[in-house]
């Protein structure tokens, strides 16, 4: 599918690589949905951003850990825009939890945002996009492919979205394809070190850390790319190899 003229919903389009993703599809010429939860003013600036590229942008705020959102977040995307061709499921956190020091909160709501609102917002969007060939591009993560053991439950949250996507896939073909990116080492977390950051690159196969641009490019092509379904492409410079 090309994007120009389309319509796409970016769930964490506001910041860091949801931001990356929804300017590039706007740079394709798509009119872009930022969702965002509670960052106005960087869903403004970015809205802003995707107007100056040519295109129409407007920005939704909604909390995905809240059941009911996902339907309302398509509900809205929709009756703004008149129909729904790209969902980019970007929304999410990563947070450090310590095996002895999980909670059941925690753990809940890693999940609430994680994965069960990509399940939820993508069947709101596959009942929008049917008739249509929609896309449907899950953000997964190294973390669902490996084992982080200080991130146990952004893992398994992870590892559930790349078996979400296949499963989507198999469900909503032939109308709708349904792919994944797993990012490696794109975006550090803003309390790593510089050290950190260079002990991280000499271990990477390809030598450097990506970044946003990475990820936004591999979603273009899985976007673009009309006999792709049910893959989950991993953009880590190699590290899975290791």
């Amino acid at each position: 599918m090309k994007p120009r003229g389309r319509v796409a919903l970016v769930t964490g389009g506001a910041r860091r690589v949801g931001r990356a993703i929804a300017l590039a599809l706007a740079e394709r010429g798509a009119r872009v949905a930022i969702h965002h939860h509670a960052s106005p003013d960087d869903a403004a600036s970015a809205v802003a951003a995707a107007e100056a590229l040519g295109t129409e942008a407007w920005s939704v705020a909604h909390d995905l850990r809240d059941p009911a959102a996902p339907e309302r977040l398509v509900r809205d995307v929709v009756a703004r825009f008149g129909s729904l061709d790209i969902l980019v499921n970007s929304a999410a956190v990563m947070q450090r939890t310590p095996l002895d020091e999980v909670t059941p909160e925690e753990w809940d709501a890693i999940f609430a945002l994680n994965l069960r609102a990509p399940f939820f917002v993508a069947r709101a969007a596959a009942a929008a996009m049917r008739g249509r060939a929609g896309v449907i591009v899950n953000l997964a993560d190294l973390a669902g492919l490996e084992v982080w053991p200080s991130y146990i439950p952004h893992g398994v949250s992870k590892a559930g979205v790349i078996q979400l996507t296949r499963a989507l896939a198999r469900t909503l073909a032939p109308d709708i394809r349904v792919n994944a990116v797993a990012p490696g080492a794109v975006l550090l977390p803003e309390a790593w070190s510089d050290a950190a950051a260079a002990r991280l690159a000499a271990t990477t196969p390809l030598g450097r850390l990506g970044s946003p641009a990475d990820v936004a490019q591999a979603v273009l092509y899985l976007v673009e790319a009309d006999y792709v379904t049910g893959e989950t492409l991993v953009v880590d410079g190699g590290r899975l190899l290791r």
